[in-house]
């Protein structure tokens, strides 16, 4: 359901980072932190908020050395 509503979505919507960080939990939730990532990419003003998610899907998935990778490139 979730990833419909995203497919869905207006461009100018997936721009704003509070949408695109709250589908980007939900993506990670379910398992699909390939979706996420490119979704994560494709923010072009990234800020702690946005990282923050995406190396806290890393970790829940056990990806930890991606985790980490983001880390430093704050």
């Amino acid at each position: 359901m979730g990833k419909i509503l995203l497919a869905k979505m207006p461009e100018n919507y997936r721009n704003n980072y509070f949408i695109s960080t709250s589908a980007m939990d939900m993506l990670i939730k379910f398992g699909d932190a390939e979706s996420a990532e490119r979704i994560f990419r494709s923010i072009e003003t990234k800020n702690i908020i946005t990282y923050n998610a995406m190396i806290k899907g890393y970790v829940g998935n056990e990806t930890f050395e991606k985790a980490l990778d983001l880390f430093e490139q704050i």
